[in-house]
């Protein structure tokens, strides 16, 4: 599928990574990419987020290349995507849009589709009115005399139907998700979540520890679904080890809450391995993004290692390092070349024993 991008440059110190990371999201999507038109704006404009000017601009690139989608790099109201499909007279995606698409093209999991068609409900809701312009009410007859109702109010309360269906569908999903973690507390079997940006080489880590086969592909989201193992380490035991949906920037609110039931995995985890991909100039940045979404999602009290991957590509040595108090505060691993995977299993050892003697110290407390 033919698409023209349109980047808006909004004057963030991050904007070319910003574009490149959606460049890569629309071309995850599928995207032929036939041109990109870059807009600089010190605020959006209410009624089309880019001015005028640019507007006649995109219409001419629309003409000369002939998309079939028009892709926006920003989150757009429905009122600026109604009118920029009125002008450019092309179906406009907007980000929010493009990543749902995405998550609905790799979710293979029943509660991973579960999980991606209410999101897409929800975001749809709030869209009703550009699709029903044509009908203002149903026409009137036999057995459809009287006040009738609106096409928009019905497929309004026909979302608001399946979206409560999805959600009993889901709940349900939970409540075994929460047997299984419960078995697996009485077991007291230590439980460690890979978490880190999107393409960060999380399923690349997790196959190389756990020797599992979970799908790993160098494009944003390549895995949507929580894929968990047993594995053997020596000095901790049995453990669990959960590979979880990579994060983005600017993540859809809609998507933190569809995906809640998944990324539960990493609330309810003893340890997080925080991935890092080493070698991106904007690895900070993206550090500090996930930190966000744990600290939305109640995680951020977690004890946590960050590992830093890909250090054949970024010119690092294997190592271990730790902050001022002796704790393991950083890995530096090579997933793909299955360097420093040792220093990794002797850091999540050495967690695990002290979860394990910090649980022995609480349970051994005499009462006053």
């Amino acid at each position: 599928m033919k698409a023209l991008i349109i980047t808006v440059d909004m004057g963030e110190p991050d904007y070319e990574a910003h574009s490149e990371e959606f460049h890569m999201l629309a071309e995850g999507a599928g995207a032929e990419i036939v041109e990109t038109l870059r807009v600089k704006r010190g605020k959006p404009d209410a009624a089309h987020f880019i001015g005028s000017g640019k507007l006649e601009e995109a219409g001419q690139l629309v003409a000369a290349t002939d998309p079939d989608v028009v892709l926006f790099d920003q989150a757009l109201s429905p009122a600026q995507q109604r009118n920029l499909e009125r002008v450019l007279n092309r179906r406009v995606v907007d980000r929010v849009a493009l990543i749902l698409d995405i998550f609905a093209l790799r979710a293979k999991s029943h509660e991973g589709k579960l999980q991606v068609e209410l999101a897409q409900l929800q975001h749809l809701s709030t869209r009703l009115t550009r699709l029903w312009t044509h009908l203002e009410r149903q026409q009137g007859g036999i057995g459809m005399r009287g006040p009738g109702e609106s096409q928009l109010e019905m497929d309004r309360r026909m979302i608001g139907a399946k979206v409560k269906v999805l959600r009993e569908r889901l709940a349900k999903v939970q409540r075994q998700r929460s047997t299984q973690r419960r078995s697996r507390a009485r077991g007291a079997t230590f439980s460690v979540s890979l978490v880190g940006y999107t393409n960060a080489g999380k399923s690349t880590l997790f196959n190389a520890l756990t020797r599992a086969g979970a799908y790993a592909a160098d494009q944003l989201f390549a895995t949507l679904d929580t894929t968990t193992r047993r594995i053997w380490i020596e000095g901790a035991g049995q453990i669990v080890v959960s590979d979880t949906v990579g994060f983005i920037r600017d993540l859809p609110p809609t998507l933190i809450a569809a995906f809640r039931a998944t990324l539960e995995e990493t609330v309810h985890a003893d340890l997080l391995l925080h991935v890092v991909d080493a070698a991106s100039p904007q690895r900070d940045e993206q550090v500090m993004e996930v930190d966000k979404v744990l600290e939305d999602i109640g995680a951020h009290e977690i004890p946590r290692i960050l590992v830093y991957n890909k250090i054949d590509a970024a010119g690092y040595e294997p190592r271990v390092e730790r902050d001022e108090h002796g704790t393991i505060a950083r890995v530096f691993v090579s997933a793909l070349q299955r360097t420093g995977l040792d220093g990794l299993r002797a850091a999540v050892a050495e967690s695990a024993q002290i979860a394990g003697n910090n649980a022995f110290n609480i349970e051994n407390i005499q009462p006053e």
